[in-house]
């Protein structure tokens, strides 16, 4: 049973391949990447897979019979990248595809959605049996500006009071290899998400206490939050982007109390205390 991972050597990626080793011999899992001169994972077999070379890809899927489809990071291309892996699995005999979408992609007002439901459609209408485990955010979304944050004096966003559910990296990285891993997940959507919410009031407090600092939380209108990443070389569109989904999670977008990610990896979720020490 060969299990495919996609953007193997991707920061979500490589996290799953470490996870499934835990849980399939190591022979059974196949890295695809875009440069496999950077995966070297011991006694895993690494493929070129280029999400842009839709003629390419159909050979390098021969053999697999689960792919985990992480989305690819080209906002604005995913839509297209996607169609091209799914159209080359149906043409390899892919029995079963995994695919990391977004957290309440059908109902966020985040503007990301709109790749990853095209996505999801084509995987309903691919008849392919799928699994589709929509991600709810990172928290190292947030803690990756921990240090920028201390050196300003502030935390700065737009997300007001709005409630984050987010998880860690490695939590969702062990739901996916829990699913590559077993045969009980066909056809379900997963709404997956921090078991604790918190706001940035909330995480700017926690960064206080762990450094013994006075970091308060700002909460600034978009543009001037946009103008500020503008200011840090974040190109224009990118900056815009980060702060509106600010403003999604201060609508409540980024929050979920499912617990359907703690369910499935058998453990509670990454508290927030022990990502920002590890940031830290």
């Amino acid at each position: 049973m060969q299990i495919g991972i996609t953007g193997a050597t991707g920061q979500l990626g490589k996290l799953v391949v470490e996870q499934l080793k835990g849980k399939v011999s190591a022979e059974n899992i196949v890295a695809l990447v875009r440069t496999p001169e950077k995966a070297k994972v011991p006694g895993v077999e690494t493929r070129p897979f280029d999400y842009n070379n839709a003629d390419e890809l159909p050979k390098q899927l021969i053999g697999i019979d689960k792919l985990l489809l992480i989305s690819a990071n080209e906002i604005g291309q995913r839509e297209r990248q996607h169609k091209n892996v799914i159209q080359a699995a149906k043409k390899a005999g892919v029995k079963w595809i995994v695919y990391t979408s977004l957290l309440h992609a059908d109902t966020t007002t985040i503007n990301l959605a709109g790749e990853h439901l095209a996505t999801e459609k084509e995987l309903k209408e691919s008849g392919i049996d799928y699994t589709i485990l929509r991600n709810g955010w990172y928290t190292e979304n947030y803690t990756a500006s921990i240090g920028g944050a201390i050196a300003g004096g502030a935390f700065k966003g737009s997300a007001g009071a709005g409630k984050i559910s987010s998880a860690a990296r490695i939590d969702y990285a062990e739901a996916a290899a829990v699913v590559l891993s077993g045969d009980n997940f066909k056809g379900k959507v997963f709404e997956l998400a921090g078991d604790i919410a918190y706001t940035l009031d909330d995480l700017a407090a926690e960064i206080s206490k762990q450094t013994g600092k006075d970091l308060p939380y700002r909460n600034l209108p978009q543009e001037e939050y946009a103008k500020i990443l503008e200011s840090f070389n974040i190109p224009k569109s990118f900056a815009q982007a980060i702060a509106g989904w600010d403003i999604s999670a201060s609508k409540g977008d980024l929050f979920d109390d499912s617990g359907e990610l703690s369910k499935l990896i058998g453990r509670p979720t990454t508290s927030l205390a022990a990502s920002v020490k590890l940031a830290l």
